[in-house]
């Protein structure tokens, strides 16, 4: 593996698990009860419980691709909603959590270990690190809404903080000393 494909795949890693950009996804699900996955706002089309579905139902066909299989476009997007607004109880929606960030991992995975710049067989004109993003992206995306949705109810911040956790500068950026003309 190249150093340029090695940079890159680190790079993913910390978009697919939301390093930096966002709190760890693995952080902001977990707290989240049957009852709060199932509430419905006026201001969301969606339940937490519905995006966290949609987002494993797209990650899951990502990864078929990235793993070389050919999986069932649905005939239209509205199939990866799922019409229940919550889970059927606790148990199940702890698995549905699971489950998706089982796919987080797989993931991450991919981006360690693969030539990223292969093209995927029955995707044309895409290759593996572009499927890798595209997770990334549409996962930080719906994160995005879960967490309005979190604050709309006053379930913000999850148990440990809601900021990702990550010293960004070792100091001040912005101290009297800094020329701001420059920024």
């Amino acid at each position: 593996m190249s150093d340029a494909n090695h940079s890159f795949g680190q790079a993913l890693v910390k978009s697919l698990v939301g390093e930096r950009g966002h709190i760890r996804i693995a952080r902001a699900l977990p707290d989240i009860d049957v009852t709060l996955a199932a509430r419905t706002h006026d201001a969301m089309p969606y339940t937490i419980y519905q995006l966290v579905k949609h987002m494993h139902y797209w990650q899951q066909f990502m990864l078929e691709h990235l793993e070389g299989r050919k999986p069932q476009l649905p005939a239209n997007v509205s199939e990866s909603w799922p019409e229940e607004k919550g889970p059927q109880d606790e148990a199940t929606w702890k698995a549905d959590i699971q489950a998706f960030l089982d796919g987080v991992d797989q993931a991450v995975a991919i981006a360690e270990t693969a030539q990223l710049d292969d093209p995927l067989l029955y995707f044309p004109g895409e290759t593996k690190a572009g499927l890798l993003r595209n997770i990334a992206s549409h996962n930080s995306y719906h994160l995005g809404e879960i967490v309005l949705l979190r604050r709309f109810y006053g379930a913000w911040p999850p148990p440990g903080g809601g900021f990702p956790g990550v010293t960004l500068f070792t100091s001040d950026p912005l101290d009297e000393n800094t020329d701001t003309s420059k920024l």
